[in-house]
């Protein structure tokens, strides 16, 4: 697997963790795991634009990754 390969795949799990929080912070009965949810997702979703940032230095500086 590539470099890009695999950042593409950990930026596909980063989406999911973060679709994953934030449904816990909306069915979470509980106001202080609601907020830690939700501010885990804000930091999943930082790191998530970071990787997606990383891809597209990628498919800039190496051509051959662009769409795989």
């Amino acid at each position: 697997m590539t470099i890009a390969s695999n950042v593409k795949q950990c930026l596909s799990t980063m989406k999911g963790i973060e679709a994953q929080l934030s449904s816990f912070a909306l069915n979470s009965l509980d106001k202080d795991a609601q907020v830690t949810f939700n501010e885990a997702m804000l930091a999943v979703g930082e790191i998530k634009k970071d990787l997606q940032y990383r891809v597209l230095e990628l498919e800039r500086h190496e051509p051959q990754y662009m769409g795989s």
